[in-house]
């Protein structure tokens, strides 16, 4: 099974992929989001380029609160997320993915990267930590 994760966002779309065996997660590509929340553009952007790599099903960062609720930005995921699951017909995960993006930039720091280019990879960098988590937690 081939899964995609995806760390959405209006301004930007990391994506990342796993491995067939579902061992490991890589970064795959940012993307530009639609910038107005354009569900339905984003999720045919992100399910034209999953399409190219036989994605089976997707998984979401859901952006939890620190106490637990959904906010505003984790229900655009949530709406994201039935948006995929509408265009492309296949299962879309939502996934706890609170901190991965401050563990993408700690990660991005450490290699010394410029703040352009730790810009440039956050997302995807993101995206494959929270598709990581995932299959760390599904392969237990």
């Amino acid at each position: 099974m081939r899964y995609l994760g995806v760390d959405y966002g209006t301004k930007r779309i990391g994506l990342a992929v796993c491995d067939e065996l579902e061992i490991s997660a890589g970064p795959l590509a940012q993307i530009e989001g639609s910038g107005a929340g354009n569900l339905p553009a984003d999720a045919l952007a992100v399910a034209k380029i999953a399409e190219e790599y036989g994605v089976d099903e997707y998984v979401v960062g859901l952006p939890y609160n620190m106490d637990g609720s959904v906010g505003s930005q984790g229900r655009l995921c949530q709406e994201f997320a039935q948006m995929l699951a509408q265009a492309t017909g296949k299962k879309v995960h939502l996934f706890d993915e609170r901190l991965s993006s401050e563990a993408a930039e700690a990660k991005l720091l450490k290699a010394g990267l410029t703040r352009k280019k730790r810009r440039a990879r956050t997302d995807m960098l993101a995206a494959a930590i929270i598709l990581q988590s995932f299959l760390d937690q599904k392969n237990r």
